[in-house]
């Protein structure tokens, strides 16, 4: 049983501060409002798969840190790409993966994925026997045991976890039946408990794979004439529409640096052209990527999706992981990022319009007090979304927390987002970041820095009504404009 003093000082006085603020916040409904868990798992509502396929084949964080270590991802159910070069085909006995995880579990010693995986077998599944070589078996059974009772069904657990909103991401080429079925059911729609973000990245990148094709489809998915720059835009409106019918309350982009650029219709137009021929370098391409970020900047004032941005992720460095397994399976490697000179031109234009609402998030730890704080304090439409990927551990919530209150405050972050693609984690990450909040509180209210009944109210603010409200998730279905 993990110990209710998890993450909390080890000074008495602060840490019974702490518990006083952690018991305010844990009862909270989860605000989800951004993350990667398939719809299809709460649309179908199925039973879940046996452990590993449920726990270890889907997570890079844990299939990353064996490849470190010369444990092929294959070995680990990762299947893949047909005809790869040096890549076996996946293993599907769960057990042997359970069992070969077990084998390494002394790798993730110190890390936050090890607490995010001890919290979840504890907390979701009631294992409590210690996870190692002579103990696979044993706890791989108790959870297959737990996944085949009714309680442990995808929906019983979203009740169970106390979810009040989950926000999937999706592609604008995706159909949304998925969300469809969930709206038929009660889930989905505006207002709904499952909604979806709009992710425009593979009709926004020209070095997106496929990029081209993928432009047409969105064509053909609209009707718009996408060969050209205008009908382009118009289908990309249009997919913004469909997305807000079926719930989205968000729009998503994943940028490798924050550069922005303002371009009239011709040289935009120009850039379109040259990357629908193929003939577009890469500077062409980051100038159309810049221009795309400014340009549904102002989509999002005119239909009030939150605009998020995620940049700094050199994807795919690791380039035989790509060739073998596709994109991520845990390939990817943060660098530094420009926020400053990137964000002005978007900033400039639209920055002190309060109808846009930006969320910036980095994995370059060193901009927090010196570029993204300041420009959070600075502008009205800019928030900061919480540490996250490489970042979203304990200790880096924390100097969050440090260094970017006393200059931007708590109300001009955005609360917690998880992030993930393990739907079993999400109680648990939000966990540790409400004792990590509590916490940081508990110290302000020691040092007689905030009074206690303030920290009760931001405690709650940070956990819960902060998210709903920055990601406009209290806003009336029935609102005749969105923002």
């Amino acid at each position: 049983m993990a110990s209710p003093h998890l993450l909390f000082a080890p000074d008495p006085y602060l840490r019974a501060i702490a518990q006083e603020l952690y018991a305010l916040a844990h009862d909270q409904p989860i605000i989800s409002p951004h993350g990667h868990v398939d719809p299809s798992l709460l649309a179908d509502d199925l039973p879940f798969p046996d452990p590993a396929q449920l726990l270890v084949v889907p997570d890079h964080y844990l299939t990353r840190m064996l490849l470190s270590q010369g444990v092929a991802p294959s070995l680990l159910g990762v299947a893949p790409r047909p005809g790869a070069p040096d890549a076996g085909p996946a293993q599907t006995d769960g057990r042997e993966i359970w069992r070969l995880v077990a084998e390494h579990w002394h790798l993730f010693r110190g890390t936050p994925t090890r607490l995010w995986s001890e919290r979840v077998l504890q907390d979701v599944f009631d294992v409590h026997t210690t996870l190692g070589p002579a103990t696979a078996d044993e706890v791989y059974d108790q959870i297959a045991a737990r996944l085949a009772e009714p309680a442990f069904r995808p929906r019983a657990l979203f009740d169970r976890f106390n979810i009040e909103v989950l926000a999937t991401t999706e592609s604008p080429l995706d159909d949304l039946s998925r969300h469809a079925r969930l709206a038929a059911d009660g889930w989905g729609g505006p207002g709904g408990r499952v909604i979806t973000t709009f992710r425009p990245d593979d009709v926004v990148d020209p070095e997106f794979e496929n990029w081209a094709g993928n432009v047409a489809q969105l064509g053909e998915l609209t009707g718009e004439d996408t060969g050209a720059y205008r009908g382009y835009l118009a289908a990309l409106r249009g997919r913004r529409e469909a997305f807000i019918a079926a719930g989205a309350t968000s729009a998503d982009h994943g940028h490798p640096t924050a550069r922005t650029l303002v371009l009239d219709e011709s040289e935009a137009e120009a850039l379109f052209t040259a990357a629908l021929r193929g003939r577009i370098d890469p500077a062409g391409a980051e100038a159309f990527r810049a221009h795309m970020l400014v340009e549904s900047a102002r989509m999002s004032i005119d239909d009030g999706l939150v605009m998020q941005l995620h940049p700094g992720a050199v994807r795919d460095h690791n380039r035989w992981l790509h060739a073998s397994y596709g994109r991520d399976v845990g390939g990817d490697i943060p660098q530094a990022t420009d926020y400053v000179h990137g964000l002005a031109p978007l900033l400039s234009a639209h920055g002190n319009d309060p109808r846009l609402r930006l969320v910036v998030y980095t994995l370059d730890e060193d901009t927090f007090t010196r570029e993204l704080a300041p420009m959070a304090g600075g502008y009205a439409a800019m928030y900061l979304g919480a540490p996250w990927w490489f970042l979203d551990s304990p200790d880096v919530l924390r100097r969050f927390r440090e260094t970017v209150t006393e200059i931007a405050g708590f109300y001009n972050t955005a609360g917690f987002v998880d992030d993930t693609r393990a739907f079993c984690s999400i109680p648990v990450r939000h966990e540790v970041a409400r004792r990590i909040d509590a916490g940081y509180l508990a110290r302000l209210v020691a040092e007689h820095r905030l009074p206690m009944d303030e920290a009760a109210e931001t405690i709650v603010d940070l956990a819960y009504r902060l998210p709903k409200r920055v990601f406009r998730l209290d806003r009336s279905p029935a609102a005749v404009l969105p923002w």
